[in-house]
């Protein structure tokens, strides 16, 4: 996604975001219209650790996104769900990932964000039946509310039956409960090329994504 190019006092205020342990800059004029410009950029973001802080596109590119093993490969046997990782798992990677200042707040926030343990049900006469695709991933980034700690967004990947009954799949990234940007699809196939193609875009603002097709709502 390209970006608007910065002017050196741009680049200074990058540079002094990063040298802070809480992303902060002075609060002058000149500093506030530079942030500005910055986040028009989406070259800095708001913190979701620091009050007032903030933090840069390039620091947030050295992150590592969390995708449970096994997800981007599932379109060549898409009704074998067995080898994929249990959003939980997923959810332990990242939190080992933070600072151990941050984890006991990501860990609050556990059953919010990775949901129950999904057990498969059988149904009468003794047929296993899976339960539809819910996965899980968290990727560095922002939203107009504050994400996860350590600058994390949590998205899903949903299997689910619209209003007319038709099987069709979703990817929802969303910051904190009130905003999400939404994408559907209509087979696997089409889903998991996109999932990649935002994986391959990280990290961004979601308004960022209706490029690719997401609606924010």
């Amino acid at each position: 996604m390209p970006h608007a190019p910065l002017t050196p006092f741009d680049q200074q205020v990058l540079d002094m975001i990063e040298h802070s342990p809480v992303g902060a800059v002075p609060r002058t004029p000149t500093y506030d219209e530079s942030l500005k410009r910055l986040q028009a950029a989406q070259q800095a973001y708001h913190s979701s650790d620091y009050k007032d802080g903030y933090v840069t596109a390039r620091t947030l590119a050295k992150l590592p996104v969390f995708v449970a093993a096994g997800l981007l490969e599932l379109d060549s046997h898409p009704e074998d769900h067995s080898k994929l990782e249990a959003n939980n798992s997923v959810f332990d990677r990242y939190v080992a990932s933070l600072p151990a200042a941050l984890r006991p707040k990501a860990e609050a926030l556990r059953l919010q964000v990775s949901g129950k343990a999904i057990h498969h049900r059988p149904k009468a006469g003794g047929v296993t039946v899976r339960d539809p695709l819910h996965s899980l991933f968290l990727v560095p980034g922002a939203g107009p509310q504050p994400g996860l700690p350590g600058n994390y967004l949590r998205g899903t990947i949903d299997e689910f039956h619209d209003a007319a009954h038709v099987l069709r799949w979703r990817i929802q990234v969303m910051d904190s409960d009130t905003d999400a940007s939404v994408c559907l699809l209509d087979s696997l196939p089409e889903a998991l090329v996109r999932l990649r193609e935002l994986l391959d875009c990280v990290p961004f603002h979601l308004s960022e994504l209706e490029a690719l097709g997401f609606e924010l709502h």
